[in-house]
């Protein structure tokens, strides 16, 4: 069984600017499975050379992938692929809590809050959501 590697492209024609890039494809490859939890991520200075970017844009997709629980990083050892499930499990629930509160005190019944929710969803994930 081969190790798994990341593998990324960069795409200078992309409306994405390339920082969203890494981002989005560390993230899909975290959640596919394709980089299992604990994947050690190349040193920033090394991804940006193989990527031919700035240390800057690859550092900030780094941190984009720390707040957004996909990856942590263990000070001079490293980033690492987190168990992000847990984490963007908790962000959710607590934004969903926020939501729900909020929407009480607007006086939106069940029925209107939950289309609402169900609106953005569809505007955000298409309209099979």
């Amino acid at each position: 069984m081969s190790p798994q590697t990341l593998t990324l492209t960069i795409d200078p024609a992309a409306s994405a600017a390339p920082f969203e890039q890494v981002r989005t494809q560390i993230a899909d490859q975290a959640r596919d499975g394709g980089l299992p939890v604990g994947y050690k991520l190349p040193t920033v200075r090394g991804l940006a050379e193989d990527l031919g970017l700035a240390a800057n844009t690859v550092a900030k997709a780094y941190r984009a992938l720390e707040t957004d629980g996909v990856i942590e990083t263990r000070g001079r050892n490293g980033s690492f692929i987190a168990a992000a499930g847990e984490a963007a499990d908790k962000e959710a629930a607590a934004a969903a809590e926020t939501y729900a509160r909020r929407a009480r005190r607007l006086g939106l019944d069940h029925r209107a809050a939950l289309a609402a929710v169900e609106d953005a969803l569809r505007a955000t994930y298409g309209a099979d959501a």
